[in-house]
């Protein structure tokens, strides 16, 4: 029979409808080929980006040329602009202000076919590094509320470009998303006096049903309300609501579990277009008991169609104690 399971921090409703059947097969699709040719974003073409705001470099080489092994350049084509103020303005019933923010790219190797997984640990911990570094570098600029860290992979995911890279876009609000956390995680802290990501840690640890893997420092599960099939979160077992916390042998463990559940992902679903997205605190409150930074992975192998958009409820055709035992059985060389 299927199930109706509410997610305990935003409330959101999910129906977990085990008579479709869904299993791995079922989502898996077609391989895309990396197609070699003209890459913007692969070594020689510097000049078809903006000029670099970081990179890590070999010796002796220079900005904007060949010689980087990770390199943060603004995207060319932004959704905000960084130049000018916000203005916000009110027209009747209606609320309008500039389009301002910044929006970066992090290209993440030269090799035009390699992907995040498969990259050497200590080139995922410097990928990890530069998000915190670029994050503190972008809310020093008073205009800016809150910082999202992101990655698509795959046309289906919203990728322009197959270049392995990821995004980070400041902006002059907080998102919605968001502020639907801060609120849950400040009411149930109100009433139990804990923090509810620390609980679900617990009780997701202690269960083990819909826990992929863990180490000393990090946690991969399914969530017990997941909107989607393979929907994975990846939380730090220790208190922090902001991404910019992280200490460094925290990105040694945060490299090997975000390495391993990618890989588990591509291994059951054949290497599947997703989102990833860092879920972390505004800028201006880096300190929240009530909030836990986060990674939400989210495999785009179903459609949000006519009846999620009309409910706001989201319906899993595979539950996800189900997707969980099937990423703990991968066997990782």
């Amino acid at each position: 029979m299927s199930e109706l399971r509410k997610d305990p921090i935003v409330g959101r409703w999910v129906i977990i409808s085990p008579e479709r059947g869904k299993r791995p097969s079922d989502y898996a699709s077609r391989k895309t080929e990396k197609k070699e040719g003209f890459c913007p974003l692969c070594p020689g073409n510097e000049s078809l980006t903006p000029p670099e705001v970081f990179a890590f470099r070999k010796d002796r080489t220079d900005p904007d040329g060949p010689g980087w092994n990770i390199r943060v350049v603004p995207n060319k084509f932004p959704a905000l602009s960084s130049e000018g103020e916000t203005n916000r303005q009110c027209v009747g019933i209606y609320d309008k202000m500039n389009g301002i923010g910044a929006h970066e790219v992090v290209i993440e190797t030269p090799d035009h076919g390699a992907e995040l997984p498969n990259l050497p640990l200590s080139s995922i911990k410097k990928i990890l590094f530069v998000f915190k570094m670029r994050t503190e570098e972008l809310a020093k600029d008073p205009r800016f509320r809150y910082i999202v860290i992101f990655k698509n992979r795959g046309l289906e995911a919203g990728a322009s470009l197959q270049h392995s890279h990821s995004q980070i876009i400041a902006l002059p609000i907080v998102p919605k998303r968001i502020l639907e956390e801060l609120k849950g995680g400040k009411r149930y802290y109100r009433d139990h006096d804990r923090c509810i990501f620390c609980e679900m840690i617990e009780q997701e640890a202690q269960l083990g049903m819909r826990l992929i893997e863990e180490n000393k420092d990090f946690v991969s599960f399914s969530p017990f309300a997941a909107r989607f099939p393979f929907e994975t979160w990846i939380l730090p077992r220790f208190h922090a609501s902001s991404y910019s916390t992280i200490r460094q042998p925290q990105y040694q463990t945060l490299a090997e579990i975000l390495s391993s559940t990618l890989k588990r992902l591509d291994e059951v679903l054949v290497e599947p277009p997703y989102n990833m997205v860092f879920h972390t605190a505004p800028i201006m409150d880096e300190e929240l008991p009530y909030f836990h930074w986060h990674i939400e992975i989210i495999p785009k192998v179903t459609r949000v169609a006519g009846f999620e958009w009309g409910t706001g409820f989201y319906i899993n055709p595979t539950p996800p104690e189900q997707s969980a035992a099937y990423l703990r059985e991968v066997a990782l060389s």
